[in-house]
């Protein structure tokens, strides 16, 4: 397998990707064979999986254009993918020429990705990091110098808590980020479900079968599990509604059945 000259040497391309499938969903080109062949045995079982993409990212472009209306102007995107049309900083901007973002992920492609997107870009910054370790993101040099963790902070874990295991204590790392964070803070959570799913739930979990299969579990979990996110925050109306609910531009009976594949909501830090 050719190595395409932007992918870092340190990757191994013959393994999939979740930040990179989650890019084919969305049409772009920073992904491999292997991605898409993952992709298209997902697809078999739930055809409907880009419109779902499509879901998360529309939700977190209204959550940003909210919270910059209520004042809050930095950003903390983890697990943020590979940058496609309409990302965060680019959002932000349109509301607020004082938006700062910082983008964490921990896959190469999407750091190495970003960082090139972002050259010169002295609003925004680009960190290897993992959600399941908050200490480090929040200790790095990255944060520290652009996010003032004393004034309001968007933390952003769109598409991102469904891959972290139960073992590994998602709900203690979103805590930990919490208490960091200053009152007024929001917290914007999109999650995958089988509640909302336009197959029935067998034939979906063929879909979380392939995620399994490379090493990447997909958790589905219940609106309740989901709920436990927001502990320690007020959550903004209309609460945790499934994605094409969630303050839409557009009726939402227009959306495609898949966009209601997961919940989508937003809390204040009290």
């Amino acid at each position: 397998m050719e190595r395409p000259a932007w992918a870092p040497l340190s990757i191994d391309i013959s393994m999939p990707s979740v930040s990179r499938i989650y890019d084919y969903y969305l049409g772009g080109s920073h992904n491999f064979e292997v991605d898409r062949e993952a992709a298209r045995k997902a697809m078999e079982f739930m055809p409907g999986l880009p419109k779902i993409a499509q879901a998360n990212r529309a939700v977190m472009r209204r959550a940003v254009r909210y919270a910059v209306g209520e004042g809050v102007t930095q950003f903390l995107d983890i697990g943020s993918g590979i940058p496609t049309f309409g990302d965060v900083h680019e959002v932000a901007r349109q509301a607020s020429d004082e938006a700062r973002v910082v983008y964490v992920d921990h896959d190469p492609v999407a750091v190495a990705h970003s960082k090139s997107v972002l050259e010169g870009d002295e609003q925004s910054a680009v960190l290897a990091g993992d959600l399941r370790k908050p200490r480090d993101i929040l200790g790095s040099s990255e944060v520290g110098s652009l996010l003032d963790l004393d004034r309001p902070v968007a933390l952003l874990l769109v598409a991102v808590l469904h891959f972290v295991e139960d073992a590994y204590d998602p709900y203690a790392a979103v805590a930990e980020l919490r208490d960091a964070l200053a009152p007024g803070s929001l917290i914007v959570v999109t999650h995958a479900s089988y509640e909302g799913i336009p197959v029935p739930a067998e034939q979906a979990g063929h879909t979380v079968g392939v995620y399994k299969d490379i090493r990447n579990p997909l958790i589905m979990r219940s609106r309740d599990e989901i709920a436990r996110f927001f502990e320690g925050y007020d959550m903004v109306e209309p609460g945790l509604v499934p994605m094409p609910h969630w303050r839409p531009d557009t009726a939402p009976e227009e959306e495609d059945p898949y966009s209601f594949s997961g919940y989508a909501g937003v809390g204040r830090k009290l």
